[in-house]
């Protein structure tokens, strides 16, 4: 079966949407390591993290919250942070990723996820969290990784993994393979911090350090967090990251549901040349699902031309702003 959920996979990096994302076959660089390290640990090509890759930056990124939080076990066992990884997923309104690791968690579909997972699930408001001091950091790492990838997945990929004209009488057969295939292939998983080497190290920002107690995880966060924080640097106007920023330092962590409000409502603000770019960044952050092509085509028409590293920049930026304000929220109850 594995040589059809790879098919499955690979035939899915066709279904990216807005940006074009870089075929196994003509990955060099920094985008063939990590493609080689995904296949390797993951299992297999996943297109959450291939459709990073018109920024080989901040596709490693992406792939060191991935593998450190995920992949690596710990304290916190594989199933545990399949649960958080659903529950967060959930939350998101991200069918996809739910999908997926809703599947991982066996025959439940992750609905059985238990305490830690509503822990999540309610931003740590209902109370300090279920799991020992010792869990926390990988617990969170997790959140913030499935908060980031959300957001991304909701942008450029479609409601599920599988393809549409795939019978429905076998989706779930082939939705069960796809997520066997993404277990560990030995126990323990993958090496800690066998990632870390494909960014440069960097500090641990205040509002990550959560993840000090674990090297490998402050590392892989840390070098996200600087990798992906330059691409925002790069291609969004200042006054655009505040006016983000700011909504994020409002957020209760919260799914914000479908009638919470405009997420939109501050860009009369800005310059009109900004105004694009803004939205789409600020639904990425708050409303993720809601991104439409006609966003996507008002920030590539707009006066500064945008190419696919930049789309993948501005998203990006905005998804671990919010992100790394969901861990921040989640330790502050921890």
């Amino acid at each position: 079966m594995r040589p059809v959920v790879r098919t499955v996979l690979r035939g899915a990096l066709d279904r990216v949407h807005h940006v074009r994302a870089v075929p196994p076959g003509e990955a060099r660089s920094t985008v063939a390591a990590v493609y080689a390290q995904t296949e390797r640990d993951f299992g297999a090509l996943a297109p959450p993290v291939a459709l990073h890759s018109p920024d080989p930056q901040v596709l490693a990124a992406a792939w060191t919250m991935l593998r450190e939080s995920l992949l690596v076990e710990g304290a916190t066992s594989r199933a545990d942070k399949e649960a958080v990884a659903t529950a967060v997923s959930r939350a998101n309104t991200c069918p996809y990723c739910a999908e997926v690791h809703g599947a991982a968690r066996g025959p439940d579909g992750g609905r059985a996820a238990g305490p830690v997972a509503a822990w999540v699930w309610d931003g740590g408001a209902a109370g300090p969290p279920p799991v020992p001091p010792d869990r926390i950091p990988e617990i969170i790492a997790t959140a913030v990784t499935f908060h980031y990838l959300n957001r991304m997945v909701n942008v450029f990929l479609d409601g599920s993994p599988l393809p549409p004209a795939l019978p429905a009488a076998a989706r779930g057969t082939v939705l069960r393979a796809v997520a066997r295939s993404l277990r560990p292939r030995r126990p323990g998983g993958p090496a800690r911090g066998g990632s870390l080497a494909l960014l440069p190290a960097a500090p641990l920002p205040e509002d990550l350090a959560w993840a000090a107690p674990y090297p490998h995880l402050a590392g892989a966060f840390a070098r996200a967090g600087a990798a992906i924080g330059a691409a925002g640097e790069r291609v969004l106007p200042g006054a655009v990251r505040e006016m983000v920023t700011a909504r994020l330092d409002a957020w209760d962590g919260r799914p914000p549901g479908p009638g919470s409000g405009r997420p939109d409502e501050p860009l009369s603000r800005l310059a009109p040349g900004e105004r694009p770019v803004a939205r789409l960044a600020l639904l990425t952050a708050l409303a993720s699902y809601r991104v439409t092509a006609a966003d996507i085509a008002a920030v590539r028409g707009g006066p500064v031309p945008v190419d696919d590293r930049d789309l993948i920049g501005i998203t990006a930026w905005a998804s671990l702003a919010a992100a790394r304000r969901a861990g921040l929220l989640l330790a502050r109850n921890g």
